[in-house]
């Protein structure tokens, strides 16, 4: 018997060229994994600071707009009209009084009243050295807004104060009734901003508000307030200071230099000087449409560099255990390469060559019942799984339904805070009235909230109405009815949106009331969306029987479709929409649901308009006067 023979080994040079690739390697897998690291710790911080942003440009716009209102409640208050009225006969420190009790009570800077030439006449701070009485505001745009009859909005420093602020301003009218009337003043409330700036301090993160010239008006860091976002050139620079909007504030340049530009339309940026010249920052900016502002986040990037060192020092060693796992694999791999060679010697050809076959039929018979039992486990599981896509499917409906509910929630939420600000002023009013004893007046004040309240109850019935489940039960429905619902649930969002009707009589389809509902509610809040830039929006709503047919379409002016995403517009997650404005699945759902209901549902370009839906289901009989319609359950549910 030989005895054993030893694997070759590495020739020299070859163990010279792993030496040198060994540290090479460590390097680049170290770097790699940084890289990584720092894209997803950037995606994360991005995140944080989409959150962060919204959060306090929602918390801003609040702040702000919850005093819309102040300025035409105090106008159209008694002594306010008398006081205008027999100006110059009259004390003015009731009113001064009146005002000054207004300021406390709605928490605002200063309440003022101005004559129909900007003189102020009334003023919260009549007693302090830099009072506004005596002041003329003509040249501030709130004034010139309001004296046109309309309702006024302006920030910037005061003149007497140098506090900047936000001014809300509303007409004050004797006479509204004749075709020149004219406003006989002006009532304006000045709100401060210190409030909202102390709590931006509390964020780990650099907030800015910066207005259509790139001022930044509103800062978390009090050295970068009254700065210019981008150096201004002279001339820029006295236009500013000519509209006194800044008083005679230098408007420094901030530094900002931004030196990386991501794809997802955040910013790397930093500072040439100034106290945050020392860090780094991701910013992200977002447009305030009520105000014309946009509002900045600089989140510091140190959590970013700290992934990236975790991330090279955990690769390194990872890199570290994979090498000596492999070292000892390979001397293992050896050592059992010589065992083998020392047993095959040993061994007999015909003994082995048995023994393997008897081994190999062992093999596969087992490798047989073990795919069979695997494939009914697989064929199990898929029933299981079809089971619950049915299920999903049905969650995920009801789910749409509730994004559309939370797309609604800021309309929503305006048209109950305005009945609410109107039942507190007919309440105030009432009280006056009743201590006066004039009890007619009274009871229409209790009559305007009675009515106030009758409506936000259908609001909220209205809501209640759209986020019920179906009952997957398919019955006579009313097409009119449910475009009715649908267009009462938008309705605050149809005020500047011509919509035309396109139908007769009533006509009846075999359908799901909710359903249906809800696919008429997902194409006419897509139909809104496409028009938002539109300057003559008009929502087409049509409804054509034809033999046992029914064509459903809305129509709008928006852009229109791509014809490349005619295709695919039925897709699930397949989207046009921006980053975070949807996921995608409000048609593919529709669309499975009118293939539910029997009918079709297909996406075109109209002609000389925009985007155009047409759906298809069968046509049904009128129901007989002992079923309940559509319209009468609409009812019974406000």
């Amino acid at each position: 018997m030989k005895g054993p023979h030893r694997p070759p080994r590495l020739p020299v040079p070859l163990r010279w060229l792993l030496l040198l690739l060994l540290p090479l390697g460590l390097v680049v897998v170290m770097w790699q994994a940084s890289q990584v690291a720092r894209e997803q710790a950037l995606q994360t911080l991005v995140r944080e600071a989409e959150n962060e942003l919204r959060l306090s440009a929602a918390g801003l716009e609040g702040h702000l707009t919850r005093h819309d209102y102040l300025p035409q409640l105090l106008a159209s208050r008694e002594m306010v009209q008398r006081f205008l009225l027999n100006r110059g006969q009259q004390d003015p420190m009731p009113l001064n009084l009146l005002l000054d009790q207004f300021r406390a009570t709605a928490n605002v800077s200063d309440v003022y009243l101005l004559d129909a030439e900007a003189n102020t006449l009334a003023a919260s701070n009549w007693h302090r050295p830099n009072t506004f009485i005596g002041q003329n505001y003509a040249f501030r745009s709130y004034y010139q807004d309001a004296i046109q009859g309309g309702r006024g909005r302006f920030y910037g420093l005061g003149v007497q104060s140098l506090e900047r602020g936000y001014y809300f301003s509303a007409p004050v009218w004797l006479d509204d009734t004749a075709p020149d009337a004219r406003p006989s003043g002006v009532m304006v409330i000045k709100i401060l901003l210190d409030a909202v700036e102390e709590s931006w301090a509390e964020q780990d993160a650099v907030l800015l508000v910066t207005d259509k010239d790139d001022i930044i008006f509103m800062a978390s860091h009090p050295e970068l307030r009254m700065a210019a976002l981008h150096p201004l050139s002279e001339e820029e620079r006295q236009g500013l200071l000519a509209t006194r909007r800044y008083a005679d504030e230098p408007l420094s340049p901030s530094g900002i230099d931004v030196y990386d530009q991501r794809p997802d339309g955040s910013r790397l940026v930093r500072f040439d000087h100034g106290p945050l010249a020392e860090e780094r920052y991701l910013g992200l900016a977002r447009h305030m449409d009520a105000f014309g502002w946009n509002m900045h986040i600089l989140k510091p990037l140190g959590t970013v560099y700290q992934a990236q060192w975790l991330a090279a020092a955990l690769a390194g060693g990872l890199y570290g255990v994979v090498v000596l796992a492999g070292g000892i694999g390979w001397q293992r791999q050896r050592l059992r390469r010589e065992r083998e060679l020392f047993a095959e010697r040993e061994r007999q050809t015909l003994a082995s060559a048995r023994d393997e076959l008897e081994r190999n039929v062992e093999l596969r018979t087992h490798d047989l019942l073990e795919t069979n039992r695997r494939l009914s486990d697989e064929i199990e599981e898929r029933r299981r799984a079809e089971e619950n896509l049915r299920q999903t499917r049905d969650e995920l409906i009801q789910a749409a339904k509730l994004a559309v509910l939370g797309q609604l929630a800021a309309g929503i939420n305006h048209e109950l805070n305005q009945p609410l600000a109107a039942i507190r002023a007919y309440a105030e009013n009432a009280r006056a009235f009743l201590e006066r004893q004039r009890l007619e007046a009274a009871d229409a004040n209790l009559a305007q909230v009675v009515e106030l309240t009758e409506r936000m109850a259908e609001i909220s019935a209205q809501l209640r109405q759209f986020s019920r489940k179906s009952d997957s039960s398919l019955t006579a429905v009313s097409v009119q009815a449910c475009f009715g619902y649908a267009l009462r649930l938008y309705q605050n969002r149809l005020r500047d949106v011509e919509v035309v009707r396109c139908w007769d009589d009533e006509v009846w389809v075999h359908a799901d009331l909710v359903r249906l509902e809800q696919v008429l509610v997902n194409l006419i809040g897509n139909a809104l969306q496409a028009m938002a830039e539109s300057p003559a929006p008009k929502l087409i709503l049509t409804i054509e029987a034809e033999r046992a047919q029914v064509r459903i379409s809305v129509t709008d002016t928006g852009p229109g479709i791509p014809e490349p995403h005619l295709s695919r517009i039925f897709e699930p997650f397949f989207t046009t929409k921006s980053p975070g404005s949807g996921l995608g699945l409000g048609l593919s759902i529709s669309a499975r649901i009118i293939k539910d209901l029997g009918g079709s549902i297909a996406a075109t370009n109209h002609p000389g308009a925009g985007a155009r839906f047409i759906i298809t289901l069968p046509q049904e009989e009128r129901p007989d006067g002992t079923q309940i319609s559509p319209t009468e359950e609409q009812r019974s549910h406000a």
